[in-house]
């Protein structure tokens, strides 16, 4: 399922080139996987509930316009690939106005909290990483 967190360009996210620093648009697009968890039901404590805890393992983020200021962003995530252990978030910064700031490929592996090794992605979240109400061909 696709969720959609808006956010405004803050003064500290500036950097000395008078745009959004690179390293805020990674702090964007946890902040969108936050709310994508929490919007399928799987926040941190269920997550840990059900004996799980998601890790980062790659970001691949491509950076297409600048932001400014004040801008009216929108982050855009997405189920991507689902494996045995890990999986990937597609995701998307907009501007208001539908132009492409930055997209990016997240992949997270499922590991166990107490043994810190990888685990089988638990049910819950795999269901919710396989609802498809993505148009077709995408």
């Amino acid at each position: 399922m696709e969720t959609s967190l808006e956010i405004v360009v803050r003064p500290t996210e500036i950097d000395v080139n008078g745009h959004v620093n690179n390293a805020k648009f990674v702090e964007y697009l946890e902040w969108g996987r936050e709310e994508w968890y929490e919007h399928n039901g799987l926040p941190y404590d269920r997550l840990d509930a059900l004996g799980a805890q998601t890790v980062t393992v790659n970001v691949n983020v491509n950076y297409r316009k600048e932001c400014r200021q004040g801008d009216r962003l929108i982050v855009v995530t997405r189920p991507g690939r689902l494996g045995r252990t890990s999986f990937a978030l597609h995701q998307e910064v907009r501007k208001k106005d539908g132009t492409l700031a930055a997209d990016a490929v997240i992949t997270l592996v499922t590991i166990d909290p107490s043994a810190r090794k990888p685990r089988p992605v638990p049910a819950e979240l795999a269901a919710a990483l396989s609802a498809d109400d993505t148009p077709s061909g995408e």
